[in-house]
């Protein structure tokens, strides 16, 4: 689906057309299984199952935590009548015995815990495992939950494995609106601490038990969109691939550019630009963010004949890693995606929150993540007023100035941002390095495309101008977290010499000009814009590339080779090109209408091949 947007480029309206649902081609041929009642495909399924040897079919459909269980059993039931259905659930250690288990990976704090190292089976109870599939051999038998592949090994026979899998996103939006994390008693608590439990405990657990499925699964089913048709009467019926699909899209994917489905939400301090110009709901109040490039939360939307099918986009993270990211890359970070690209909308909006990221020896000891949230502020738009909040002021006191931000705390005294952090004035195409340790956030009236790390959530807000969240909690502040992390030294001269007009020209050849855009020596991405009017010739030189239109209506990314075919991409999009792409060019398009075209292009210092 794409909408219309419109923007002021160098003097000249463009038009431009956002695509807020890219797809992902499934391989030719292949095609997405829909069935009857309610639920996808049964009888694919039980055909697969009547294939196998054993003493009776066995389905484990294995959920991701998040999956509505109960509305996906009620379906099954109603879809496989003779088949009994076992709830793989029961065979779980007591709720109280797995809290006790997490609570220190959960911690007191309402926003931050360690990242844990369990392994499904720590949740579960050996003996009643193998219990249950000594049950299972006398009839056609479904098992269900979240778990129901451990049963495999412990079957005498075969079994037609379903992974029902699901974005992060979703499951945060079914979380706001009342739904528990796993077997957890806690629909009307904080949002924020039922996400911190699926971040540092659910999510990283689940995560390491579907990658060992991943080779093996027979079916893949699309976990979004199942939900209780009399709770959600309009909902698209729940599409599945077989798992041969699932492998051959993902391992064409990370050879070509694509795109994952970007998220937009609203937030206290979110502006109007994404609503007025990408043409989002213009019934909500705002939108504060876009995540446009996340994998570990984004989904990517695989097409192919029967429609669409939705699954997290860090299952192509975690299936071809080297493809993706490059050797390099990957030695370096593992399989997680290093590179984050957002919006940050506050034009018409307020100022963000007054913020912190905490350095490297920090997040690796206090969390466990092993590296922190560097970051960078690309405006790709401004009002005439934007500023940009970055290091302190020179001759302050320090301890003056924490004891006025915990002062600040009681919401009858502002804090006095002006008086300790300097402001500096914001215009289009400007790129503010943020690296780690110090003090910054954007002023109000600022489109902001942030080029950051990736590591989520790790920001600790110094001072949230008296503001309560959309929920009207008052927002986290972790002033502590901050002092231990405050680099002082980063002061109106370090960030003037440092942080601010550090565009470098590193080679015109023709119409194009390709420049360094100044991150901090501190962080490691690396960030290059080419202007160009006609074509700019780009290599991925074995690392993964991200980047994003932030001039122009319209370009093409296209293979030297004719590798994959031409890829469309309009103003703002962000787009991923993995590191197995190697030379790619990217120009205008027959219907480009813009004399003049950017992008900014971010990968990992030292992992391309010329780097060696």
């Amino acid at each position: 689906m794409t909408t219309p947007i419109s923007d002021m480029h160098e003097g000249h309206t463009t038009r431009g057309r956002y695509d807020t649902q890219p797809t992902v081609a499934l391989p030719a041929g292949e095609r997405i299984l829909r069935g009857a009642h309610g639920w996808t495909a049964a009888a694919e399924l039980a055909e697969a199952c009547a294939r196998v040897t054993g003493t009776a079919p066995v389905l484990l459909i294995d959920t991701y935590p998040g999956v509505d269980v109960e509305a996906l059993t009620t379906q099954v039931r109603q879809s496989l009548p003779e088949w009994a259905v076992v709830d793989v659930e029961a065979a779980a250690r007591p709720v109280a015995e797995v809290e006790q288990l997490i609570a220190p990976s959960l911690t007191d704090d309402r926003v931050f815990g360690v990242m844990s190292h369990f392994a499904l089976t720590d949740f579960y109870d050996t003996a009643k495992l193998d219990a249950l599939a000594d049950t299972v051999v006398e009839n056609p038998t479904v098992v269900i939950g979240w778990g129901a592949a451990l049963l495999s090994p412990r079957l005498t026979g075969d079994a037609v494995t379903v992974l029902v899998d699901m974005a992060r996103w979703e499951i945060q939006l079914r979380q706001r609106k009342g739904a528990t994390n796993w077997r957890a008693d806690n629909a009307s608590e904080d949002n924020l601490r039922k996400y911190k439990r699926g971040f540092f405990v659910e999510w990283r657990t689940a995560d390491r038990h579907k990658r060992a499925l991943f080779d093996t699964v027979d079916f893949v089913l699309d976990g979004n969109a199942i939900s209780p048709a009399e709770r959600h009467p309009d909902s698209p019926e729940a599409g599945m691939i077989t798992g041969a699909a699932f492998r051959q899209a993902l391992k064409d994917a990370a050879r070509r550019p694509f795109r994952v489905v970007p998220f937009f939400d609203p937030g206290v301090w979110g502006g109007q630009w994404m609503k007025n110009l990408i043409g989002l709901d213009p019934s909500k109040d705002n939108y504060a963010w876009c995540f446009d490039c996340v994998p570990e939360e984004n989904s990517l939307l695989l097409e192919g004949e029967g429609g669409v099918i939705e699954i997290p986009a860090l299952d192509l993270v975690f299936s071809r890693p080297v493809d993706l990211l490059g050797a390099k890359t990957f030695s370096r970070f593992g399989a997680e995606f290093p590179i984050r690209f957002d919006f940050l909308d506050t034009m018409d909006g307020g100022n963000l929150s007054l913020q912190v990221h905490p350095l490297t020896d920090y997040i690796q000891n206090t969390f466990g993540m092993h590296y922190t949230q560097d970051e960078s502020y690309y405006m790709l738009d401004v009002g005439d007023d934007a500023v940009v909040y970055l290091g302190t002021k020179e001759g302050i006191d320090p301890a003056e100035m924490l004891q006025e931000l915990a002062t600040a705390q009681d919401g009858e005294h502002p804090f006095p941002a002006e008086k300790y952090v300097n402001s500096f004035p914001a215009r289009k195409h400007d790129h503010f390095a943020i690296p780690a340790g110090t003090v910054h956030c954007s002023g109000a009236n600022s489109m902001v495309l942030e080029i950051s790390a990736t590591p989520f959530i790790f920001t600790f807000k110094l001072w949230d101008w008296g503001r309560v969240g959309l929920d009207g909690i008052p927002r986290p502040v972790h002033l502590d977290h901050g002092a231990n992390n405050i680099q002082w030294d980063r002061d109106t001269t370090w960030v003037g010499d440092n942080l601010i007009d550090q565009v470098e020209t590193i080679r015109t050849d023709g119409d194009v000009i390709e420049e360094s855009t100044g991150l901090h020596e501190l962080e490691f991405i690396e960030v290059r814009r080419h202007w160009f009017t006609q074509t700019a010739d780009h290599d991925t030189e074995g690392t993964v590339n991200v980047l994003n239109l932030v001039e122009g209506d319209e370009v093409e990314v296209v293979s030297p080779t004719d590798a994959f075919a031409p890829f469309v991409i309009h103003y703002a999009e962000t787009f991923i090109v993995p590191a197995a792409v190697g030379a790619y060019l990217i120009r205008r398009t027959e219907n480009s209408r813009s004399p003049r075209f950017a992008t900014v292009k971010a990968y990992v210092r030292g992992s391309r091949s010329s780097d060696s």
